[in-house]
């Protein structure tokens, strides 16, 4: 085998055994609560996994060659599909006789942190598996290969490659001088956040497991909870403020939170993009309380607490949309129409680069913004120059391109799964809502009747197609796409 064949397999291997690894927890759990049918479901793929992945290393122990830019981007598809794959085996078991297709949605809607599902009743899912749902959430928010860089410093500078890769956002620089000091402060951040809010919501009332699954799901910005209602089913202003902070905290920029921890918070002040995606926040919440606020006090109750109720139910629902979360703390498809309006306006947004959030990126709008300007004021001064600015710095043309070839990609594979879904049957506005929560990987949206008794219901093709979307659109389209541009050459 050549070195650098070998080298590839050998990254492969160390990122598709964190997934693998990553069975045990719920295999424990399984031993644990006594779940004799979901022991084998996830032993046997965790421990074959494994052994090929032992394999694999001690054939390749003794290659040191790099990776070359497509290798990278290929070997970050192949790992997430790998994992997917894996992450569904528990699924398909538990679903026997049952179809493939729907355990890939459901593992590929975990690692992508859509949160969409094709259970019609989670309640009645093992704990094992409820668990692995969330905890797939959590591995795919900061991203497998994020962790795999950070544990193993034996990728070395590669590790930037496959980074790049799978960071979401158009900047996908290192907030230290090493990647693999940067993966972990990235993951120790996000493990902080995880557990502090595991012991707020305990505080709430919450058990310490649904407190740790939640958890999982808020600043992974997945959405799959344990109950049928979501958020709604526990009725607490406590927990419904608890989990709101933490969802705007991991649709922020994790870059910027760490300068924060810093003492640089002044940096987030001058930031662009932290000023317009609180600014959205700010906004939407506004329409949403003055639109919701006359409709709760009509309900009974004093004026205090209408108004505490719809400021809380307000950004509750514009958070999980736009950090494409996907929890929701009341039924949204009966709100008035504006609110309504302001959702699905959302749900075209996303969170902030370097974030967990997916979406199209706030930082995106704003440079899109800022060039529009631009163009309009090259029609009033023909003869003027003019060039965008971001956080006082000058832009470069070749991320206003890599934007606009971006919004392009975004749009035109959401029409290309809105065909899909329609062709089954379902009508064109829930199709283009469907295929936008996936590309967005949002898993909620605005769909005639039960959103998992149509996805449930879909056929298999369309799963796979929603499936890929999802994928792809975690990957921020460019990896995925790279690979046939680079294959092909």
């Amino acid at each position: 085998m050549k070195s650098g064949s070998a080298c590839f397999f050998k990254y492969l291997s160390m990122l598709t055994g964190v997934t693998a690894i990553s069975m045990l927890c719920p295999l424990i759990l399984a031993l644990v609560f006594g779940e004799k049918e979901m022991i084998f479901a996830f032993a046997f793929p965790s421990c074959f996994v494994l052994c090929v992945v032992f394999l694999v290393l001690f054939l390749t122990r003794k290659s040191e060659a790099g990776i070359e830019t497509s290798k990278g981007f290929l070997l970050v598809c192949i790992t997430w599909f790998l994992s997917c794959i894996l992450g569904a085996l528990p699924f398909y078991f538990f679903l026997q006789p049952g179809d493939f297709a729907d355990a890939f949605f459901e593992s590929a809607s975990g690692f992508s942190t859509t949160g969409a599902t094709i259970f019609l009743d989670v309640e009645a899912l093992p704990r094992s598996l409820l668990f692995w749902r969330t905890m797939i959430q959590w591995l795919g928010g900061m991203g497998m290969v994020v962790l795999t860089v950070a544990l193993a410093p034996i990728i070395g500078a590669g590790g930037f490659l496959l980074f790049r890769g799978e960071a979401p956002g158009p900047d996908k620089g290192k907030i230290t001088p090493r990647i693999t000091a940067t993966a972990r402060i990235l993951w120790l951040i996000y493990l902080s956040l995880t557990i502090l809010e595991t012991l707020l919501l305990i505080l709430g009332g919450m058990n310490w497991f649904d407190a740790l699954t939640h958890s999982f799901s808020t600043v992974a910005t997945g959405g799959f909870g344990n109950r049928n209602n979501s958020i709604a089913s526990y009725n607490s202003p406590w927990i419904e403020w608890v989990i709101l902070i933490f969802m705007m905290i991991a649709g922020f920029n994790f870059n910027l939170i760490f300068r924060l921890l810093k003492g640089k918070g002044r940096e987030i002040l001058k930031n662009s993009e932290a000023r317009t995606y609180f600014g959205i926040i700010f906004l939407a919440g506004i329409i949403c309380v003055c639109v919701l606020f006359p409709v709760i006090q009509n309900q009974g109750g004093s004026a205090s607490g209408a108004l505490e109720q719809s400021i809380r139910k307000s950004l509750f629902q514009c958070i999980s949309i736009l950090t494409t979360t996907g929890f929701s703390a009341t039924d949204h498809r009966l709100w008035p129409p504006l609110a309504q309006a302001v959702l699905f306006l959302l749900m075209f947004i996303g969170g902030c680069s370097s974030s967990t959030a997916g979406g199209i990126k706030v930082i995106r709008h704003v440079i899109l913004f800022k060039q529009t300007r631009n163009e309009l004021m090259k029609h009033l001064y023909p003869r003027g120059v003019f060039s965008i600015h971001i956080d006082g710095k000058e832009g470069q043309k070749n991320i206003v391109y890599g934007v606009a070839g971006f919004f392009f990609l975004y749009l035109f594979l959401v029409m290309i799964a809105s065909l899909f879904v329609s062709y089954s049957g379902i009508d064109i506005f829930s199709s283009l809502n469907i295929s936008l929560l996936a590309m967005g990987n949002i898993g909620l949206g605005f769909v005639w009747g039960s959103m998992e008794s149509i996805l449930h219901n879909l056929p298999g093709y369309c799963k796979w197609v929603l499936s890929f979307a999802m994928i792809a659109g975690r990957l921020e389209l460019w990896t995925i796409l790279a690979i046939f541009y680079f294959r092909r050459n």
